[in-house]
């Protein structure tokens, strides 16, 4: 808390024209007392600060130069945000503060955390990682006022773990990521870890192709999404960049040589968002060539359907692993779903010609 008293009362004084005797005659008291006032050199009495204030007319607040902060919970998580993107030295004095204050509250025991962890890690302070540990683990025991449905009590163990990484303890922490990896929640963690600090390879390698079909896969459900998002604002432009990035991405994944599965059934639906951005722009020819690879790509799955991913690069999955979508049992039905949903007449008059042509 920083006070401004010193300045405050040479301030007020001046403003009412007095000189330092004159403001000690009022006040009776020495003039090398009103001189120490305002030199910061000591404080006057809580008496003599009372009664500066009812003279200058102002509170003792604003003599004293006090703002109250805002303590409500909401407002603290806020402000230690703030302290926290601005790496400022007030930020930990700040969080333990707020501890004091609120020390059963979820919230502020999971930022405080966060922020420990943060300024462990930049400044390398083992000490401040280990404050982190400590808070995450009191997190934990009160997770259940979490209102954040992106955080639960296995993201928390992911935190836990990645704490006893940057200390320097891999084992432990990945000890704690194997045994909490629902979902395959952390297989990128795990085979990360494996396999730059800890030397083994071989044993990081599955969970690393599964992390990686997976997170594909992930991208590609928010390439699709994010092509309506700009569709709807009118943005073809973003909608063809962010495809074209996504197809060459997708292609990229599949095998020169490999067999027919559903990657060729996710081309042919990225090709026919492609050719619906370009008939909105008026790139007809463009958007033939589109949907003439939407419907090759097609027909190579809808000959024989096949929901493995035999053919992806970098991934060596059990020949029971198999990724189904919504939008179609066959390849075929997606695009035309496609078509369907954006109500485009001319795109689906030149797929029907072109996977009549196909067929």
């Amino acid at each position: 808390m920083e006070l401004s008293l010193a300045n405050n009362i040479k301030t007020y004084r001046k403003q009412r024209s007095l000189t330092q005797e004159r403001l000690a005659e009022v006040l009776g008291v020495t003039t090398g007392a009103v001189y120490k006032w305002e030199s910061g050199l000591s404080v006057p009495d809580l008496s003599l600060i009372v009664e500066m204030a009812d003279f200058f007319d102002v509170s003792v607040d604003a003599l004293l130069g006090y703002r109250m902060k805002d303590n409500r919970e909401e407002a603290v998580v806020e402000r230690l945000t703030e302290y926290c993107l601005a790496r400022s030295p007030d930020a930990l004095p700040e969080a333990e503060k707020a501890l004091k204050k609120y020390p059963n509250s979820f919230e502020i025991v999971h930022n405080c955390a966060a922020l420990y962890m943060i300024y462990g890690v930049e400044f390398r302070d083992n000490a401040a990682l280990r404050r982190a540990l400590e808070l995450l683990e009191q997190a934990r025991r009160l997770i259940s006022q979490n209102k954040d449905p992106e955080t639960s009590e296995l993201t928390l163990y992911g935190e836990i773990a990645s704490v006893y990484t940057f200390l320097g303890e891999q084992e432990k922490g990945l000890d704690i990521l194997k045994k909490y990896n629902a979902c395959g929640l952390f297989n990128d963690s795990i085979g990360t870890a494996m396999a730059v600090f800890l030397g083994r390879p071989k044993e990081a390698e599955p969970y690393l192709q599964k992390a990686l079909m997976s997170n594909a896969t992930r991208l590609i459900n928010s390439i699709v999404g994010y092509v309506f998002i700009f569709l709807a604002r009118g943005d073809c432009k973003s909608a063809q960049e962010i495809l074209t990035w996504g197809i060459s991405f997708w292609q990229g994944m599949k095998t020169e040589t490999g067999a027919p599965d559903v990657l060729d059934k996710t081309s042919a639906e990225l090709y026919i968002l492609l050719a619906h951005t370009q008939l909105k722009t008026g790139q007809t020819e463009e958007a033939d060539a589109s949907v003439k690879l939407a419907a090759d790509y097609a027909a190579r799955f809808d000959a024989e359907p096949n929901y493995g991913v035999s053919s992806f690069r970098y991934v060596a999955l059990p020949e029971k692993f198999i990724l189904y979508d919504s939008l179609g049992a066959t390849a075929a039905e997606s695009v035309e779903r496609f078509s369907r949903l954006f109500n485009d007449q001319e795109l689906a008059s030149r797929w029907k010609e072109a996977a009549g042509n196909d067929r």
